[in-house]
C-alpha cells in the first residue's frame, strides 16, 4: 500500500531496470526462483481529478490565482479581528466564484472521465486457458495475447505474433498517432507467423526482452529470448492504430495503459495566456496598490486625528481597559487590516468568473457560425480552448503551411519528362509538348493497344520520335520502364474491400483498374500510381515478396527483394526488384536535389531544366531513376542490408550508410509533376490579411521554385514586390554577408514592399549567429517564404518572432502532423481539418475546414471578442471604483471610525446580482459594427491591434471616470441632503443608512445606464437584463427593507429604502446626479467621434441603406440644415435611439456585397455611401 502511494506521488517509479522481461501468455518459470515484475494495468487516464482529490486539488489550483488568494486572506482577516464588515461580504462572493469555477472544471473533467471509461471499457478478446475470453480493455495485462479483428483499434502496444496470412503480415493505419493516412505493413517473425489458431498460440512458450517504455514512436529494440531473434518497429503495433485489410491478428501486450507510446506522447500543451489576461493582471496590481494606499492613508489620518484628546476618546465611545493597554503597533496593524477589509471590493473578484463564463459561452458562436461550415466535408469550426477567443483580434503575424492549408492536398498528375521530352496529360491523353505530326505506324500499334486497355486515346508523338523502327522501339521501352518505375517504386496499398470475394491472394488479375482503390502515405504517390494505371501500366497488388503490374493486359510479377524506406535526410525512397526476366533492378524516386547528384546517365541537364519549369508552374516534382545489378553486386548488397537490419547497436546509422552505398550510379529516367491546386479564395484571404496589417509567412517543406510559384499564384508574393533571396548559403560568413547585402538593398531600393525567400539550410545558419540581422531583414519585408523547412524549424521561426522586442501576437495555421510543433508554439494555433489526418486539428486551439474561413474568424469573431472582453475588463474596474471610493470619502466624515457606508447585503450583492448581468450579456452579444462591414473592410482590424483598447491611456480614462462619478455620487448626495435639512414629510432627517442607500441607488442606476451607453447592438435580452437589473434592485430593496428578518443580527435597513423613495427630494437628487454623471460622458463621446473618429466609428456612420445620400455626420448634412441639427441627430444615435427613417437594418440575399453570407451573426447589409 505504501509503495502504491509513493508511486502515485511520483516518488517511487515502478521500474528501475533498463529492460523488462515479458513472459508470453504470462507463463512464468515454475522453479520458484523467479519474482514477477510489476506492471501497470491498461487504463488510460486523461482526467485531472478523482472523487477523492477533486476538492483539495481544485482548491489549490484556484487559490493560485492572485485575486482568489487575496480574497481568502481578506476573509480570514475578517474572521480573526474585529472588522467593520461581516465576513459574509467577502466569503459569499468568494464562495460563489470558487463554486462556479469548480462546477465548470468538474463538468469538463467529468466529460474526460466518460471518455476514459468508454475507452477502458471497450470489449476485447484475450487468449487465456486455451480459449478466447471476452474482457474489458482495462483488464489487459502485460504478457496477454490479444486478438484484434479488422477495423478494430489496438488497445495496447502489441508485438505481432501472427495474422490470417501465411507470411504473418498485416496492414495498419496510424492517422490518429502521427497524421499519416497510409497503410503500413507490419510483419510477424517466422517462428510465430504459423501460429494462426488459439490452440496453437496456447502452446507458445516464449520470452520477450525489451526496453522500458519511451515516447519515441519509431525507435525500439526487442529480443525474442527463446528463439532467439531480434525484433524491430515493423513488429510493433501501437495503441491507437487501426487494423486494416486484415481479417484478424494476434499480438502480445508489452506496454499497457499510461506506458503505451501513445500515452507517453500525450503532450500537455503549454498554458497559453492572452494579452488581455496579462493586462488584467497588470491592472489588478495597480488597483492593489490603490487599495493599500487608501488603507495606509486612512490609518495614518485616523491616528493623526486622534492626536487631539477629544477625538481620541470621545464621551460617546469610551475605550475599554484592554484597548488602552494594547500595543500601539498591534492597534495600527489591526486598523490597517480593518481598512483593507473595508476597501477590498475595489478588487473585482467576480471579474474572473465573468470572464470565464464569457469565454466559455462566447466560444459557441464560432461553432454555430454557418459561414465557417464546410458543406462538402460536413465540418464545422471547432473550439478546443476558449481561453484565447480575444487573441484572435490581436494577431500581427500569420504563419501558414502550404500543402493542404493553402492548397487542397488533392494531387493530380499534370506533366512528366521522359528521357528529356516533356509530356502533358490532357483529357486522359499523354501529349508531348510542341507540334504533333502524325505518328509512325509502329508507334501507333503500341499505343492503340494501350488505348484499348484503358479506353484512352493514343499518345501523340512528335516528329523527333519518327526516325527509325529501332528508335520507336527504344521510345516504347523508355516509356515502359519509366511508368513501371512509377508503378513499382512506392508504398501504395490496395484496399481488400473489392477483393475479399475473389480470392485470398493480393493479386486479382481480372480486376479492372477502375475498381482498384489505392491507399498511399502521401497524395503524390497515389496520383502517380493512378496516372500510370491510366497510361496502361496498372499496379495490381503486392505481398511481402511479390509486386504485380499489368502491362498492356499482360500480368508481370516482380519479386520484391528490398524496400529502402524514405527518410527526411535522404529525401528519396527505393525498391529493389527482380524482373520476370531475372534482372535485378533498383528503382529510385525522390526530390531532384537527392536524385540528380546520384545519376551518371540519362538526360540529366534536360530533365533539370524541365523540373525547374514544372516548379515555376507551381507543380510538385519528383525524379525517377533506376540501376541494374549484376549477380555479384546484388549478393554484396543483400548481405550488407541484412547485417544493417539485424544490428542491435546503431541500426539507423548503419542502414543509412548502406542506403547511400546502394543508391549511386543511377540512370535517370525522367521526372513527374503533379498539381496541388489552391483552395478557394486563398488569394482574397491573404490580401485581406495584408490589408488588416497582418504579415503572412509561408513555411513549407517544398523546393524553392515550387514554393515561390505557389506564393505568386496565391497572392502571398505579387509581381510588383521586390523578391529578396537567402538560399544555398554554405557558411556563417557567407550567410552574414548576404544578410547585410539584403539589409542594404531594402534601405536603398525605392520599393514599397519587399518579399524574402529563405531555405531551411540558410535559415539554420542565420539563426545560429545572426538572429538580430535576420530579424531586421524580416521585419522590413511584407511577406516571407521559408522553403525546405523541417517541422522543428517552423516552431523555431515562430519562437524567434515571439521573443522579438515588439513581442507580436502570432498565429500558426497547418493541417498535418508536421505542423503540430508550430501550432503549439504560436500564441494561437489553427488546425485545418484536411486530408493529412486530424493531428493538427486535435492539437490546435481552433480548427476550421478551409483557409478562407480565417478571415471571418479573425476580422469578425476576433474583433467582436476583443471589443467585448476589453470593455468588460475596463467596466469591471470602473464600477468597483465607483463602488468603493464613496466608502473611502465617507471615512473623512466619520473620523475614520471604519463605519461602513453600505449595508453588508448591498456589499455582497453589488457585483453578484445588481450589476453583473448587463455586462455579461454585453460581452456575449455586442456588435459595435455589422459583421459584413468588418469582413469587407479588413482595415478596421488595425483599430484594435496591439491591445489598443486596454492601453494605459484607456485604462486611466476609465479609472478617472470611475473616481469622478464616485465623487459626484458622494458629494452630490452630501450637498443635496445638507446639514440639518429635513427631506422627509414627517420632518425627520436622513440617517447614515439612508445616506448610504441614496449613494448606492445612484451608483447602481448610473453604472447600469453607463453600460447601456456602451451598447451599440440591442436585443430583447439586453433590454431585459439592463432595465431588469435596475427594477430588480428596487424590488429587492423594498422587500429587504420592508420585513424584519428574524435571522439577521441587526435590522439597520428596516424601512430605510421605503422612506427614501417617499421623498421627492431624493428622487430629484437621484435623477440630477445620474444625468450629471452621464451627460459629460455623452458630450465627450459625441465630440470625440466627430473630431477624432477612428476607422471603426467612421464605418458605424456608413451603416445606412442605399437611399441615404448623406451620412449622419457634422461634415455632411442636407442643404439648408444647420450643423447643430446633425449634432442632435448624432446624439440620438449615440444613446441608441436610431430613427427608422435614417437607418435600415434589413438584408436580402440579392445584396451585392454579401450574397453568400449565412452567418447566424448576420444582421444587416452595409452599403458605403459617400459624402
Amino acid at each position: 500500500m505504501w509503495r502504491w502511494i509513493r508511486q502515485q506521488l511520483g516518488f517511487d517509479p515502478p521500474h528501475q531496470s533498463d529492460t523488462r522481461t515479458i513472459y508470453v501468455a504470462n507463463r512464468f518459470p515454475q522453479n520458484g526462483l523467479y519474482t514477477p515484475q510489476k506492471f501497470i494495468d491498461n487504463r488510460i487516464i486523461s482526467s485531472k481529478y478523482t472523487v477523492w482529490n477533486f476538492v483539495p486539488k481544485n482548491l489549490f489550483e484556484q487559490f493560485r490565482r492572485v485575486a482568489n488568494f487575496y480574497f481568502l486572506i481578506i476573509f480570514l482577516v475578517q474572521l480573526m479581528i474585529d472588522t467593520p464588515t461581516s465576513p459574509i461580504t467577502s466569503g459569499l462572493p468568494l464562495f460563489f466564484v470558487i463554486t462556479v469555477t469548480a462546477i465548470k472544471q468538474g463538468y469538463e473533467d467529468w466529460l474526460r472521465h466518460n471518455s476514459d471509461n468508454e475507452v477502458n471499457g471497450a470489449p476485447v478478446y484475450v487468449v487465456r486457458s486455451g480459449g478466447l475470453v471476452k474482457t474489458r480493455s482495462k483488464n489487459i495485462r502485460v504478457g496477454d495475447i490479444v486478438r484484434i479483428a479488422k477495423d478494430e483499434i489496438f488497445p495496447a502496444d502489441l508485438v505481432l505474433l501472427s495474422s490470417d496470412r501465411l507470411d504473418g503480415s498485416c496492414h495498419v493505419t496510424t492517422a490518429s498517432l502521427d497524421g499519416e493516412t497510409n497503410l503500413k505493413t507490419h510483419l510477424a517473425v517466422p517462428e510465430t507467423a504459423l501460429l494462426q489458431t488459439v490452440a496453437n498460440l496456447d502452446t507458445l512458450v516464449a520470452v520477450i526482452e525489451c526496453q522500458q517504455p519511451e515516447a519515441d514512436l519509431y525507435s525500439a529494440l526487442w529480443l525474442f529470448s527463446f528463439f532467439p531473434r531480434p525484433l524491430g518497429p515493423e513488429s510493433l503495433l501501437l495503441r491507437g492504430a487501426r487494423l486494416k485489410n486484415t481479417k484478424e491478428i494476434f499480438g502480445v501486450a508489452i506496454y499497457t495503459g499510461m506506458e503505451t507510446k501513445m500515452a507517453l506522447n500525450y503532450k500537455s500543451k503549454s498554458q497559453k495566456r492572452s494579452a488581455v489576461e496579462k493586462s488584467m493582471n497588470t491592472f489588478l496590481i495597480i488597483y492593489l496598490v490603490i487599495l493599500i494606499s487608501e488603507a495606509v492613508i486612512s490609518t495614518i489620518l485616523k491616528y493623526t486625528w486622534q492626536t487631539e484628546e477629544k477625538w481620541d476618546e470621545p464621551w460617546y465611545n469610551q475605550k475599554t481597559e484592554h484597548q488602552r493597554n494594547s500595543s500601539k503597533i498591534l492597534r495600527f496593524i489591526s486598523d490597517f487590516l480593518a481598512f483593507l477589509v473595508l476597501y477590498n471590493f475595489i478588487i473585482p473578484i467576480s471579474l474572473y468568473v465573468t470572464v470565464e463564463m464569457q469565454k466559455f459561452l462566447g466560444s459557441f458562436f464560432i461553432g454555430w457560425d454557418l459561414d465557417l461550415y464546410h458543406e462538402e466535408s460536413d465540418q464545422k469550426a471547432q473550439v478546443n480552448t476558449s481561453d484565447l477567443n480575444e487573441e484572435l483580434g490581436q494577431v500581427e503575424y500569420v504563419f501558414t503551411d502550404k500543402t493542404g492549408t493553402l492548397t487542397e492536398n488533392e494531387m493530380q498528375f499534370r506533366e512528366c519528362s521522359i528521357n528529356g521530352m516533356k509530356y502533358q496529360e490532357i483529357n486522359g491523353r499523354l501529349v508531348p509538348e510542341g507540334p504533333t505530326p502524325d505518328s509512325s505506324e509502329g508507334n501507333l500499334s503500341y499505343l492503340s493497344s494501350l488505348s484499348h486497355l484503358n479506353n484512352l486515346s493514343h499518345l501523340t508523338t512528335s516528329s523527333s520520335f519518327r526516325t527509325s523502327p529501332e528508335n520507336e522501339t527504344e521510345l516504347i521501352k523508355e516509356h515502359d520502364l519509366f511508368f513501371k518505375a512509377v508503378s513499382l517504386c512506392h508504398t501504395v496499398q490496395i484496399s481488400n474491400v473489392q477483393t475479399d470475394c475473389i480470392g485470398d491472394g493480393p493479386w486479382q488479375s481480372n480486376l479492372a483498374p477502375s475498381q482498384l482503390e489505392y491507399y498511399a502515405s502521401s497524395p503524390d504517390e497515389k496520383a502517380l500510381v493512378e496516372a500510370a494505371a491510366r497510361i496502361g501500366i496498372v499496379f495490381i497488388g503486392n505481398s511481402e515478396e511479390t509486386m504485380e503490374v499489368k502491362t498492356l493486359g499482360k500480368l508481370e510479377r516482380y519479386k520484391l527483394l528490398h524496400i529502402l524506406e524514405f527518410d527526411s535526410d535522404r529525401r528519396r525512397m527505393s525498391v529493389i526488384v527482380q524482373a520476370p526476366s531475372g534482372e535485378k533492378l533498383l528503382f529510385a524516386k525522390g526530390a531532384e536535389s537527392s536524385i540528380l547528384p546520384k545519376c551518371v546517365g540519362g538526360e540529366i541537364e534536360k530533365t533539370r531544366i524541365h523540373v525547374d519549369e514544372f516548379a515555376l508552374k507551381g507543380l510538385r516534382t519528383l525524379c525517377i531513376a533506376y540501376r541494374k545489378f549484376t549477380s555479384k553486386e546484388y549478393e554484396e548488397i543483400d548481405k550488407r542490408i541484412f547485417e544493417a537490419r539485424t544490428a542491435l547497436q546503431q541500426r539507423e546509422e548503419k542502414l543509412a550508410d548502406v542506403f547511400q552505398f546502394i543508391e549511386k550510379d543511377l540512370i535517370l529516367l525522367g521526372a513527374t509533376a503533379v498539381e496541388d491546386r489552391l483552395q478557394d479564395k486563398v488569394r482574397e484571404t491573404i490580401e485581406a490579411l495584408r490589408m488588416a496589417g497582418i504579415k503572412v509567412w509561408v513555411l513549407t517543406g517544398d523546393k524553392h521554385e515550387t514554393a515561390v510559384s505557389v506564393s505568386l499564384s496565391c497572392g502571398h508574393f505579387h509581381r510588383t514586390m521586390n523578391i529578396l533571396e537567402l538560399i544555398n548559403q554554405k557558411s556563417d560568413s557567407e550567410c552574414a554577408e548576404q544578410l547585410r547585402q539584403l539589409a542594404r538593398r531594402i534601405t536603398e531600393d525605392h520599393v514599397i514592399q519587399h518579399g524574402l525567400v529563405v531555405d531551411g539550410t540558410s535559415l539554420s545558419l542565420a539563426l545560429r549567429e545572426h538572429e538580430k540581422l535576420f530579424m531586421e531583414v524580416c521585419r522590413n519585408c511584407s511577406a516571407v517564404l521559408c522553403c525546405r523547412m523541417a517541422p522543428l524549424q517552423k516552431a523555431k521561426v515562430i519562437r524567434l518572432i515571439k521573443i522579438s522586442p515588439e513581442k507580436p501576437i502570432t498565429l500558426a495555421v497547418g493541417d498535418g502532423a508536421n505542423d503540430v510543433s508550430m501550432i503549439q508554439e504560436a500564441h494561437v494555433g489553427i488546425g485545418i481539418m484536411g486530408k493529412e489526418g486530424r493531428q493538427a486539428a486535435r492539437n490546435s486551439d481552433y480548427a476550421i475546414a478551409r483557409f478562407k474561413f480565417l478571415s471571418k474568424l479573425l476580422f469578425v469573431h476576433g474583433h467582436f471578442y476583443y471589443i467585448r472582453i476589453a470593455t468588460l475588463v475596463q467596466y469591471f474596474f470602473y464600477k468597483n471604483v465607483c463602488f468603493i471610493t464613496p466608502q473611502f470619502l465617507y471615512q473623512f466624515y466619520c473620523l475614520f471610525s471604519q463605519q461602513t457606508l453600505y449595508d453588508s447585503v448591498y456589499l455582497t450583492l453589488y457585483n453578484i446580482c445588481f450589476t453583473s448581468l448587463p455586462i455579461l450579456i454585453y460581452s456575449l452579444l455586442e456588435q459595435h459594427v455589422d459583421p459584413h462591414v468588418l469582413q469587407n473592410k479588413p482595415t478596421l482590424y488595425r483599430d484594435i491591434s496591439k491591445n489598443r483598447l486596454l492601453s494605459i491611456k484607456t485604462f486611466l480614462y476609465w479609472t478617472i471616470l470611475g473616481f469622478s462619478h464616485a465623487f459626484i455620487f458622494f458629494f452630490g448626495s452630501y450637498l443635496l441632503i445638507g446639514k440639518d435639512t429635513s427631506l422627509l414629510g414627517n420632518g425627520q432627517m436622513f440617517g447614515n443608512w439612508t445616506f448610504g442607500t441614496l449613494v448606492f441607488t445612484v451608483m447602481v442606476i448610473t453604472v447600469t445606464v453607463k453600460m447601456a451607453l456602451e451598447t451599440h447592438f440591442w436585443t430583447w435580452i439586453n433590454h431585459l437584463v439592463t432595465w431588469g437589473s435596475i427594477i430588480f434592485y428596487f424590488v429587492f430593496s423594498l422587500f429587504y427593507g420592508g420585513i424584519l428578518w428574524p435571522f439577521l443580527g441587526s435590522q439597520n435597513m428596516y424601512f430605510v429604502f421605503i422612506q427614501l423613495l417617499s421623498s421627492g427630494s431624493a428622487w430629484f437628487a437621484i435623477i440630477l446626479m445620474v444625468v450629471t454623471c452621464l451627460f459629460l460622458d455623452i458630450i465627450k463621446k459625441v465630440f470625440d467621434r466627430h473630431l477624432y473618429p477612428t476607422s471603426t466609428e467612421k464605418a458605424q456612420l456608413t451603416e445606412t441603406n442605399a437611399g441615404i445620400k448623406c451620412l449622419d455626420s457634422m461634415c455632411c448634412f442636407p442643404e439648408g440644415e444647420a450643423a447643430c441639427t446633425s449634432v442632435g441627430r448624432m446624439l440620438e444615435r449615440v444613446i441608441g435611439r436610431c430613427s427608422p427613417t435614417h437607418i435600415s437594418r434589413s438584408w436580402s440575399a440579392s445584396d451585392p456585397f454579401y450574397t453568400n453570407d449565412r452567418s447566424i451573426l448576420t444582421l444587416s447589409t452595409m452599403d458605403s455611401s459617400t459624402c
